[in-house]
């Protein structure tokens, strides 16, 4: 019987390509948009702070700009590399949630590292740094999983991450690497039993920091029924309510946002999607979030086909990849659309900032770098070593 990866990986190898363009195609486009929709949303707010209406595309162009640099170099260094180099890049991330502490303190959270004109936010280079370290782990050290006594182990770097995430505070992002971690654990064969534990452990103590947290609980009550308290805790996600409302089904045209003028806060970082479904309307948000599904589709796709090709740390890096992207969209989209409390999470590829575009366009082009080492193995070429 020939399944529908067999017939994907035929599919592959009558190509002739070297790499996935359409992965490569989606993500362009996407940054693309993404540039567009961010001078649309933020006009209003670069006129009041820059003084022109370009200020934040152009820093927005900057940073693609050096994320398709780095993007670049990330695509041309072999998987193996990246695997010797995760101890060093761990310990960097390490150091730079440590540093952020002493750095820069907006809205009450200190989550950046001002250098001169630019705020590195070392969370986003964590959650890749993360993904590496799991997925070098479960390739060297898969038998810890079957002792319950040594599983604890695994997560003591992640759970150092997670305490300085806390400690900034950045309750969305500790959130993420926790799923991201569950996931890998998962996809890594730990016993289901085990797995259920840890899930409930988590739970409790993600619920224990709601809890212990008077602004955290605020914000799980407020979402529930923002237009109680809309000039409050409702405010912004009362507004992205009215902005998605207002685009109906087909939006009300490429720059026509009321919103984004000075009413909903956030307008091109947190909340550009509900910019998006204003311009845009329902099918304009759909589009873009099928956009989303079909990247976490095709991030475990080519970590499969690498599984099958027994390229184990590319398989799960290519699938700790999809994770990430799956559940920060996931969490964004849902905070829009009044699912989820409010996090302060940005849209991967959307939203306005520089570290979460770069670390994500260096992310796209490790995938892209898997695929590549698959399709050269499938070929019976030697992977680069």
């Amino acid at each position: 019987m020939i399944t529908e990866s067999k017939l994907l990986d035929r599919k592959i190898l009558r190509s002739g390509h070297t790499y996935d363009q359409n992965l490569l195609w989606v993500v362009t486009l996407m940054t693309a948009f993404s540039l567009m929709m961010i001078y649309s949303a933020s006009i209003a707010y670069a006129t009041h702070d820059g003084g022109s209406p370009f200020y934040y595309l152009e820093r927005q162009m900057a940073f693609v700009a050096v994320g398709g640099v780095a993007a670049l170099a990330v695509s041309r260094i072999p998987m193996i590399r990246w695997k010797k180099w995760t101890p060093p890049i761990l310990i960097a991330s390490f150091v730079l949630l440590a540093a952020v502490l002493f750095g820069r303190e907006i809205n009450g959270a200190k989550r950046w590292i001002a250098l001169g004109p630019v705020n590195i936010q070392p969370s986003e280079i964590f959650k890749l740094a993360a993904i590496l370290y799991l997925s070098s782990f479960f390739t060297r050290r898969a038998e810890i999983l079957k002792d319950l006594k040594k599983v604890w182990f695994v997560g003591l770097p992640i759970a150092l991450g997670l305490a300085l995430l806390l400690n900034e505070p950045d309750f969305g992002s500790t959130v993420v690497v926790t799923v991201i971690f569950l996931g890998l654990l998962y996809l890594a064969g730990l016993p289901m039993r085990w797995f259920s534990m840890i899930i409930t452990l988590c739970m409790v103590a993600l619920a224990g920091l709601i809890l212990v947290a008077p602004y955290r609980m605020a914000r799980m009550t407020a979402f529930l029924d923002p237009f109680k308290d809309p000039t409050g805790k409702g405010y912004q996600l009362s507004h992205a309510l009215m902005a998605i409302a207002r685009g109906e089904w087909f939006g009300v045209g490429l720059g026509s946002s009321l919103e984004k003028r000075f009413y909903l806060p956030e307008a091109h970082t947190d909340f550009i999607l509900a910019v998006i479904a204003e311009e845009f309307g329902f099918f304009g948000m759909l589009a873009l979030i099928l956009c989303y599904a079909w990247l976490v589709w095709r991030a475990f796709s080519i970590g499969k086909q690498a599984r099958d090709l027994e390229l184990f740390f590319s398989a799960f890096v290519a699938k700790g990849i999809g994770i990430w992207l799956g559940i920060q969209s996931f969490f964004n989209i849902g905070v829009n659309i009044g699912l989820l409390p409010t996090k302060g999470l940005t849209l991967p590829l959307m939203s306005y900032g520089g570290s979460a575009v770069i670390v994500m366009l260096c992310s796209m082009a490790m995938l892209l770098r898997v695929d590549y080492e698959n399709r050269r193995k499938m070929r019976g070429y030697p992977v680069e070593g």
